[in-house]
């Protein structure tokens, strides 16, 4: 575990913990996550009397029922849906998404994790054979885990829910504990911490347990170690590329040293300031940056994960989609239309060679045809099966080739680059998750 973050006090966190963290709770059906982010809101005193009065249920609060917004998930007791919920402490502000926990809603699962900076995953005692110091941990744990891993969520956290209710807790945490420990070893999981917790009584959660050593755990409480954690870095230190988003054309001026369009966008790596040379693809024409503004328009240099607004010093042909590159002589920033990725496949209908879909990547739409299934991974082994198909929620390696060339890096250098959205053609429904090998 990494425990280099939770030695740390809060004061040399300032930088770390200025911004919002976002993160999100993920782990197998029933394993308690609304519960866990009703019982932060409540203890955190995050939520009104008059929502509380809302949630009742039989003279009881529920807490699972602060996030179940949908009708649906109301009646059936289950979360379908990411529900976001915004709650703050005095060390930080917090983001936190509620994601549903069953297989066939995966593919909301992988939609909130792309943007988290980490990720609570909850255990639940109660379903384990915790006796067995050899214990297996569930399937949607262990699913959830390696997505985490593949979608780069810096931190993971494992809390292990409902030890109240076990009758030996301290036997079944350390057992729970080691295989935990064990599976994100071979997974190659990043684990911050692993914590014991009771969602409903609130032990762990935001206070200590009124047990002295519960658990026979001495750590920090499940909140204490979130206020630790830092936020994802931007990826500034990679050459400039930015995804034109929206076109906005100036008045009409009388002004000939630069172009009357500002390119609108977030700078996906590296910064970008006046003066700079930049390549537009996929037209491959250069020009240089004659004007930078920021999200209120005030004229300065932005860095990596900030909105900004570009002029350049000549009218150029570029419109939504295109991407504004370095002048890069490194070769980094090369289009391609061969890629090599890993894929969460999240539609309905199974993943075959030879099918066509549109890939998103920015805001750039291109044809995308499935050359090769390389293998499935299994999540149970973790071993990569060979594979003709990828089945709904399925998670493999593919090879695919583009209609036209895209720029992209690993995902594994940068997440803006390294990511695309594969939507069937037909029904224009999300089909599958990239991650660029």
């Amino acid at each position: 575990m990494n425990t280099t973050i939770l030695d740390r006090p809060l004061e040399t966190l300032a930088q770390d913990t200025r911004a919002a963290l976002r993160l999100i709770t993920c782990g197998s059906v029933d394993d308690g996550k609304s519960t866990l982010i009703g019982r932060l809101l409540v203890d955190s005193k995050a939520v009104l009397q008059d929502h509380l009065a809302g949630v009742q249920r039989h003279g009881e609060t529920d807490l699972a029922l602060l996030t179940d917004g949908l009708s649906a998930e109301r009646e059936q007791g289950i979360t379908i849906d990411v529900a976001y919920r915004y709650f703050s402490t005095e060390a930080r502000k917090f983001i936190i998404g509620d994601a549903p926990g069953h297989e066939q809603y995966t593919r909301n699962m992988v939609t909130a994790a792309s943007s988290a900076d980490a990720a609570v995953v909850l255990v639940d005692a109660t379903k384990l054979a915790w006796q067995d110091a050899e214990l297996a941990l569930l399937p949607q744990t262990r699913r959830h885990s390696l997505l985490l891993k593949l979608l780069r969520v810096p931190s993971v956290v494992f809390a292990i829910n409902k030890l109240d209710a076990v009758s030996d807790s301290t036997t079944a945490f350390a057992h729970i504990s080691a295989a935990l420990e064990q599976f994100a070893r071979q997974a190659g999981v990043p684990v911050t911490a692993i914590v014991p917790i009771s969602a409903l009584k609130g032990w762990n959660v935001v206070d200590a347990s009124a047990q002295a050593q519960w658990c026979g755990y001495e750590g920090p409480t499940l909140l204490e170690i979130l206020e630790r954690l830092p936020v994802t870095a931007a990826e500034t230190t990679l050459p400039f590329a930015f995804a034109v988003q929206w076109v906005e054309k100036f008045s009409s001026s009388s002004d000939t040293s630069q172009g009357r369009r500002v390119f609108w966008g977030r700078v996906a790596t590296g910064g970008v300031q006046p003066g700079q040379q930049v390549r537009i693809m996929p037209n491959g024409q250069t020009a240089t940056v004659a004007q930078v503004l920021n999200h209120v328009r005030t004229p300065q240099a932005v860095l990596a994960g900030h909105s900004a607004g570009i002029v350049l010093d000549r009218e150029v042909d570029v419109s939504r989609g295109d991407w504004l590159l370095a002048v890069d002589e490194t070769g980094t920033l090369n289009g391609s239309r061969d890629i090599q990725a890993t894929v969460a496949w999240l539609d309905d209908e199974t993943l075959v060679p030879g099918r066509v879909y549109w890939a998103l990547h920015g805001h750039r739409w291109v044809k995308a045809k499935i050359k090769r299934i390389v293998h499935r991974l299994d999540i149970h082994t973790l071993a990569e099966d060979n594979a003709t198909q990828l089945e709904p929620n399925a998670i493999g390696h593919i090879e695919l080739t583009l209609q036209e060339p895209l720029v992209t890096l690993p995902f594994a250098q940068s997440r803006a680059l390294g990511s695309l959205v594969l939507v069937d053609t037909a029904s224009h429904k999300t089909s599958g998750a990239l991650l660029v090998n």
